[in-house]
């Protein structure tokens, strides 16, 4: 999915809201969450460059995440079509995250370190099919 079809999503979900007026249009919205999803480039540089401040950014982020999950399959939808005889891939992992010492719940002994825990299911050639919510990263497999 590329960045004009994410734009058309965030069109839908505002007219579907009512939203009358955003500092950035729709294209802007989607590129401002892409670049800081794909490059990981900080939002308050970010939001410095597109002329917002940092929380509008973070909304923005926010609001394009949650239009992409909505159009995520889920674990059912996502194993519709395979065969009988087809097979799939599961596995988690840990994304490492910036926490202190007292978020307890993030921090996963078996890496030794805070994370956030992700399950993937994949084709065999590692195209994935789905992926979890992420969980604290104490949460086991």
């Amino acid at each position: 999915m590329g960045w004009s079809s994410i734009s058309w999503l965030i069109y839908a979900r505002r007219c579907e809201r009512g939203t009358r007026w955003r500092k950035l249009g729709c294209f802007h919205q989607a590129l401002l969450a892409l670049v800081h999803l794909r490059k990981n480039e900080t939002l308050p540089q970010l939001a410095a460059e597109f002329g917002i401040s940092t929380a509008t950014a973070w909304r923005y982020v926010d609001e394009t995440l949650e239009v992409l999950a909505s159009w995520a399959p889920g674990l059912q939808e996502a194993l519709v079509g395979l065969g009988e005889g087809d097979f799939v891939i599961v596995d988690g992992t840990l994304i490492p995250i910036d926490r202190i010492a007292a978020d307890e719940p993030y921090y996963s002994q078996k890496h030794r370190k805070h994370g956030m825990n992700v399950q993937v299911v994949a084709r065999p050639d590692g195209t994935p099919l789905w992926f979890s919510r992420a969980t604290p990263g104490r949460t086991h497999d």
